[in-house]
């Protein structure tokens, strides 16, 4: 996360409130939660303020779950020491992209070129840029296009999510020294529909937003964690460097409003006013892939995943995509959750 230190400061003093400032769990059951991930029922009930707490440290930690094997944070059995999902370097025959293109010394750079792949890698970018150019031109036409015609996109594109998965090849089992604090291994991930299903569930974003909704209802509950989320959410997507290889000046939101709306798609969220075509211009299905692996099933993320998709982008841009997947499966878990709390108090 230091690759991209305005999202750090951000991320570390909301970690800093949830588990060291006041609030109404005691540290220790704070870090427990945080350790086990699961939230169950017992003989004494908690407060609407004390669940919220605990909701917001468990979709904490599941999207960190997601970051760190996302960055390659994790060993592979095959492996001794494990890997870092870092692609390998430069060739010397080849040019990378200018380090003041990517701040300085190479270390911040957001969605650009790693300046590796050659004549492919370069062809790639700039059929990426050609798309970006053809999708802004014609969102003008798309302004008739009906309510009916977006909700298809959507679907068709929820669908197809079903069939995006990890390889069971890919499945590394939990560490034993992870598995005394798991009571069912199998707990997960699962689909939100069934393959084949003729109507399977959305959750329709405008009828519960976190602006309107989710934000307000935590601050009532929870005050001063409503406000770093929805920073932390801010920061990370509006995020960027404004470069594309060796293009400067680049408008990349339509890039990153894709990667965050393809994680809430796989989750069953839909925008009213989003076009989903633009997901299906915009990521390579290597990276929807990735994606969906790094969301829904972050221990199955394998070096070769990392690797297969936007093979010239540099580790710190890959590290900018895993941000952006942090936080949006981070919001979309919080929508399903605070959604049913609003219904239970309601």
């Amino acid at each position: 996360m230091g690759l991209h230190p305005q999202y750090l400061s951000s991320f570390w003093k909301t970690q800093y409130l949830l588990l060291r400032m006041d609030g109404p769990l005691p540290y220790h059951k704070r870090h427990y939660i945080a350790i086990m991930a699961l939230l169950k029922t017992g003989e004494n009930s908690w407060s609407l303020a004390e669940l919220v707490q605990a909701l917001v440290l468990l979709t904490h930690y599941h999207s960190l779950a997601s970051f760190v094997f996302g960055c390659g944070i994790n060993p592979e059995e095959d492996q001794d020491g494990g890997h870092g999902c870092r692609p390998p370097s430069p060739h010397s025959d080849s040019s990378p992209a200018s380090d003041d293109s990517v701040g300085g010394s190479g270390v911040r750079g957001g969605l650009c070129l790693a300046g590796v792949g050659g004549k492919d890698a370069m062809q790639e970018v700039e059929v990426l840029m050609e798309r970006m150019k053809l999708l802004q031109e014609s969102q003008l036409e798309e302004e008739g296009v009906t309510q009916e015609e977006m909700a298809t996109r959507f679907e068709l594109e929820k669908t197809e999510s079903l069939l995006v998965a990890p390889s069971d090849t890919a499945y590394h089992s939990l560490q034993s020294n992870v598995l005394c604090f798991v009571e069912d291994p199998e707990f997960g991930y699962k689909d939100f529909t069934r393959r084949g299903e003729q109507a399977p569930p959305t959750f329709r974003a405008q009828d519960y937003t976190w602006e309107d909704h989710g934000y307000s209802l935590i601050n009532r509950l929870y005050p001063d964690v409503g406000q770093l989320l929805d920073e932390k959410f801010q920061v990370v997507y509006n995020l960027t460097y404004n470069t594309i290889a060796m293009h400067c000046g680049v408008d990349t939101s339509m890039l990153r409003r894709a990667i965050w709306n393809y994680v809430h798609c796989v989750f069953g969220i839909r925008y009213d006013d989003y076009n989903y075509g633009e997901v299906n211009q915009l990521l390579e299905r290597s990276l929807k892939i990735y994606i969906k692996t790094v969301a829904c099933y972050p221990e199955k993320t394998t070096k070769q995943m990392y690797t297969q998709f936007w093979r010239h982008f540099k580790h710190s841009e890959k590290v900018h995509i895993n941000l952006l997947l942090l936080e949006a499966r981070m919001q979309a878990a919080l929508l399903y959750a605070l959604r049913a709390v609003t219904r239970y108090m309601t």
